[in-house]
Formats: structure tokens, C-alpha cells, sequence
């Protein structure tokens, strides 16, 4: 049996997006059928390729736009990909959709719920559309309400209760049908502290008998739930790795932060005092006198004992010090800006690429036409030439009718003689 429980190979989405602004459902009905609407080819995503293990909890982060609820409204089956499959625990999503929605249980970032029935009358009514068998469902509502912690509201009204409790509502709908996989976009948006830390407990215990996908703008919390980290951008994957593995790839130096009271200014001495100090960079003048310095190095050698052996001996008092840890926040923003930069050097690289081109067929065309001009030139030169040579001949032609008259007109005077 496979380990795999969700499989993305390939896949595309192409979004058409009209040129212009319609203003009503009526105009663009006349406009499509008379054909005079253009539209513009957009890629939401583009051959992104990922496999999530069963047991598995992952997150998908990206800024706004970057794909994340496209890839989710596609492994759910709410769209189709332009090209490539999703299989979800062996079943194509485009081929089987309804087997394979029985595998998932989807909670939007909006929930859908309806504020005049009970917690109870709605987990039972989402059991109905899920197709669980009658005599199942009320042993299969209890269960849910139990595992998400809402068995204390159960006959509540949903629109009498917090935004908190209405999140675990919507997670409850997700398992209703005890779903193998459960995907949850943006589960804690717009919660209190205390509520963030109750949804996240809970995703951490569901997560023990399901796959969990989720997407998050709150870093930290993707960081302490999920054990994968999908980071896509542009509609493109960047980086899939466990957050401690890409934290640890943005550590290009060893940082140590250190507070101290230096009244003698030593602290611009002490990088030859300890040689595995390759740059001491002032952070932060405090108002109360000390002052925060990163002392950086290339290896990965601890210098926190080195400091504390060194600073007291040049008179220097030390505050605090401590360790500058990268965060998955820090990985985050650098990946992107990465591919940021990537993106902006392929456009300039193409922009270089065409206008040298551009420059290359404008000095083409300027050649061809400065041989036209000059070919030109000398068919105009040709042309006056044969023109004044039949122009000669017709004059001398002319010249010697006319002497032929006038010896004519001539010898005929004679003859009257």
C-alpha cells in the first residue's frame, strides 16, 4: 500500500483575463458573442510538482497571489488543472472526483456556516451532504464534536458563538466523513492569541490521524505545527524542505549578539583580540549607555566563550549575550527575494537580449535602405542617361528633317529659276 497520500505531478493553471473593463453581466454576454472581447493569458501556477507522505503535516506559505489557494481549491477538486494530475490516496482528482473527495475534508478561509441552526444541527446536516450512512451519523457527529471540543456548545446557536469556536465548527465540517486528508486555509485568521493557540493544538492531534495541509501567513505557527514547509512564489515552487533545515540555510555567517557598557570605547579593539571575529558591527545605542554590537564570524565556532573570556579583561562590562538564530520568517523572505531577483535579471537579460536585436535588425534595415537609396541613385543616374541619349537622338533626328526641308525648299527655288 502507498505511503503517498497526496500526489501533484506537473501541474498548470491558466487563468483568462479580459483586456477590458465590462460593466455588466449583459455587455459582456453581447461582447463574448460578438467575439470583441481579448483576453490575456495569466499562469496562477506552472509545472509545480509535490508529494505529501500520509501522516504528514505540511504548509504552503507565499505571498498574496503567489498560488497557495489555487493549489488547494485544485487538490480538492474545485478547479481542474490546465495540465498535469493530482492523485489523492491513489485517485485521479479530474477522473474520479466524487472517490476522491471522499478522501478530503476542506475548510475555506471564509467558512460557510449557517448562523440560525445549532453546532449540533450543522455537523449533522454536513454529515447528510457527506453521504454518511443514517445509522452512523449520530455516533459519527458525537465523535467529531468530542475531538474538536464542542460537545460544551453543542446547542448553541452558531451566531452566539466566538470567532474561535465558529473556526472549530468549520474544522469539525472538514471531518465530518473521517477524511484521510484534511487541507485548512488559513485557519487561524482574524483569532486572539488564546484562540490561535487552541486552533494550533488542535491541527497538532488531528494531525496524528490525518494528513494536514495548510496554508498560513503567520510564519511562527506554520514553524511550530508543520513538519514540511511548501514555499511557492509567481506560481512557482521555491523550496520544500522542514522549516529547521531552510532556517538553517540562510545562516551564511555565525551571528552573536552582545549588550555591553563600554565607557573606554575597547569594542572596536577586540577584533584582533579574538581572530575568529571577521567583522564587529555596531546594531543599537541604547539610551542607558550600553550599546549592541553583532560580532559576526565565517566558521561556525561558538564565539559566546570567547567573549566572555576576552570582554572583561578590556574593561568591557557585558549585559546580554546571545546566539542570532535565523527564524523561518528569515528563510521565507529570503527565498523569495531570491527568486525575485532571479525574475528581475531574466527580464533585463531579455530586455538586453531584444534591444540588442532590436539594434542589430535597425542596422540591418539601415544598410538595406542606404543600398536601396544608392541602388536607387543609380537606376535615377541610368535612366537620365538612356533618357538624354534618346532625347539626343530624337534632336538630331529632328536637326537633319529639318535640313532635309530646307534643302528641299531650296533646290525647288532653284528649278523655278
Amino acid at each position: 500500500m502507498s505511503k503517498t497520500a497526496i500526489e501533484v505531478d506537473n501541474v498548470s493553471m491558466k487563468f483568462n483575463l479580459s483586456r477590458e473593463k465590462v460593466d455588466s453581466l449583459k455587455d459582456y454576454i453581447f461582447k463574448t458573442i460578438k467575439r470583441e472581447i481579448q483576453y490575456n493569458e495569466f499562469w496562477a501556477l506552472k509545472n509545480v510538482s509535490f508529494s505529501v507522505e500520509k501522516g504528514d503535516r505540511v504548509g504552503i506559505l507565499g505571498l498574496n497571489g503567489a498560488g497557495k489557494s489555487t493549489t488547494m481549491n485544485m487538490i480538492t477538486g474545485y478547479i481542474d488543472p490546465t495540465d498535469g494530475e493530482i492523485i489523492v490516496n491513489g485517485v485521479d482528482v479530474a477522473k474520479k472526483p466524487r472517490k476522491a473527495k471522499k478522501q478530503i475534508g476542506y475548510m475555506p478561509e471564509s467558512v460557510p456556516l449557517y448562523q440560525e441552526l445549532t453546532v449540533k444541527e450543522f455537523i449533522r446536516y454536513m454529515a447528510e451532504i457527506k453521504l454518511v450512512k443514517h445509522k452512523e451519523i449520530k455516533e459519527e457527529v458525537n465523535k467529531v464534536l468530542e475531538e474538536v471540543g464542542l460537545k460544551d456548545v453543542e446547542n448553541k446557536l452558531i451566531r452566539n458563538l466566538s470567532r474561535g469556536y465558529k473556526q472549530r465548527v468549520g474544522i469539525a465540517g472538514a471531518l465530518i466523513g473521517n477524511p484521510d486528508v484534511i487541507i485548512l486555509d488559513e485557519p487561524t485568521v482574524g483569532l486572539d492569541p488564546k484562540q490561535i493557540t487552541e486552533i494550533r493544538d488542535l491541527i497538532k492531534k488531528l494531525g496524528k490521524s490525518h494528513t494536514v495541509i495548510l496554508s498560513s501567513h503567520i510564519l511562527p505557527e506554520v514553524s511550530q505545527i508543520c513538519e514540511k514547509v511548501i514555499i511557492i512564489n509567481k506560481g512557482k515552487i521555491v523550496a520544500i524542505d522542514t522549516p529547521s533545515n531552510l532556517e538553517d540555510k540562510t545562516k551564511s555567517k555565525n551571528t552573536i549578539l552582545v549588550t555591553v557598557e563600554d565607557p573606554n570605547d575597547n569594542m572596536k579593539n577586540i577584533k584582533n583580540k579574538i581572530k575568529e571575529a571577521e567583522k564587529i558591527k555596531l546594531i543599537k545605542d541604547n539610551k542607558d549607555g550600553t550599546k549592541q554590537y553583532a560580532v559576526i564570524s565565517d566558521t561556525q565556532y561558538d564565539l559566546r566563550k570567547k567573549l566572555f573570556d576576552v570582554l572583561p579583561k578590556e574593561q568591557i562590562v557585558i549585559f546580554e549575550l546571545k546566539k542570532d538564530e535565523s527564524t523561518l520568517e528569515d528563510a521565507f523572505i529570503s527565498l523569495i527575494n531570491n527568486t525575485n531577483e532571479v525574475s528581475k535579471e531574466n527580464v533585463s537579460n531579455k530586455i538586453e537580449n531584444d534591444g540588442k536585436k532590436k539594434l542589430k535588425d535597425d542596422k540591418k534595415e539601415d544598410i538595406k535602405e542606404v543600398n536601396n537609396k544608392l541602388n536607387k541613385e543609380e537606376n535615377n543616374k541610368e535612366n537620365k542617361k538612356s533618357d538624354n541619349k534618346i532625347d539626343k537622338k530624337a534632336e538630331d533626328k529632328t536637326d537633319k528633317k529639318t535640313k532635309q526641308k530646307e534643302t528641299n525648299k531650296n533646290n525647288k527655288k532653284e528649278e523655278k529659276k
